[in-house]
């Protein structure tokens, strides 16, 4: 069904807005302009929502468990969320850890985009792939379905690698341990796209799934404004491993920033993340403006 943005946000009911501006400003992605109303109409609801949906999945995991004569376990709610480069997502991603975390019933929240299994640029450079980094061949699936499965299946303790977006490149050695939590969230490109055959997707662990979506000419508005942003703040660092691109004029660095987004990103979202939309089980459709104007629910 498709609900417009006036007919989500009264969905809200009275769940309480626990966010403060300053903790909107310090989630706030490189120029999302997102303001606590759209907190209060778009993601209050969303939030209300999913800890429904996590309490009836808790209620269908004692029923298994009462069925098979088994001792009850706790089994953690993993969300999906996918979505262009620049459409969003991690200031979803980011939002929505942050709220569920302070609804009593799941208040240990766990965050991991699939940027961390990525392969090394080593391995991009020796498989000469670099170029499609971002694309699914780009990533070890087989990591990242595995790390879900156990978190899934309860692990106590399960490590995923860590990538930095300065370096551009996994950290070597480092790590981000997930520790049994209520509600893992997963955030990435690609991680509604299907298996193959024989095989599991990491979409098959999820308890549920959203897409945030926008026109195609609007994301890349606001990733060539993107660029030029980390252009004046994250590239001038010594260690990016853009910091070249500090150093060209804004008329070189719109060329070469449309450029990627043609060449990569526009293409990587058409041929891949795109058609993987209507695997989800929630869309946020966005306007030029950045705000959610229509919310797409599937009700089965």
């Amino acid at each position: 069904m498709e609900l417009s943005r006036e007919q989500w946000s009264e969905l809200r009911k009275n769940t309480p807005l626990t966010l403060t501006a300053d903790e909107l400003e310090e989630l706030r992605g490189v120029d999302d302009p997102i303001d606590l109303t759209e907190v209060t109409d778009i993601y209050l609801p969303l939030t209300r929502l999913l800890n429904l949906h996590f309490t009836g999945s808790k209620q269908r995991s004692s029923v298994l468990s009462a069925f098979l004569g088994h001792e009850e376990q706790r089994v953690p709610y993993i969300l999906g969320i996918a979505g262009s480069v620049a459409v969003g997502k991690s200031t979803t991603a980011r939002l929505l850890h942050t709220l569920l975390a302070r609804w009593p019933e799941h208040p240990h929240v766990e965050l991991i985009t699939t940027d961390s299994f990525l392969y090394p640029n080593a391995v991009l450079e020796a498989k000469k792939i670099m170029h499609r980094k971002g694309f699914p061949e780009s990533y070890d699936r087989r990591a990242l379905v595995r790390f879900v499965a156990e978190v899934k299946a309860g692990a106590a303790e399960v490590k995923a690698p860590i990538y930095s977006h300065l370096e551009y490149d996994i950290v070597p050695g480092a790590a981000q341990t997930v520790r049994n939590p209520d509600i893992l969230i997963i955030e990435g490109l690609n991680v509604l796209q299907p298996a193959p055959p024989t095989s599991l997707a990491v979409n098959d662990y999820f308890d549920f799934s959203i897409y945030v979506d926008a026109k195609v000419e609007d994301i890349r508005t606001w990733y060539v404004e993107r660029f030029h942003k980390l252009r004046r703040t994250a590239f001038e660092d010594p260690k990016s491993y853009f910091r070249h691109i500090a150093e060209l004029s804004y008329e070189e660095a719109t060329a070469f920033a449309e450029n990627v987004w043609r060449d990569i990103n526009e293409r990587n979202l058409v041929e891949n993340i795109a058609p993987t939309r209507g695997r989800a089980d929630l869309v946020l459709k966005k306007g030029a403006d950045h705000s959610v104007r229509r919310v797409r629910l599937r009700q089965t």
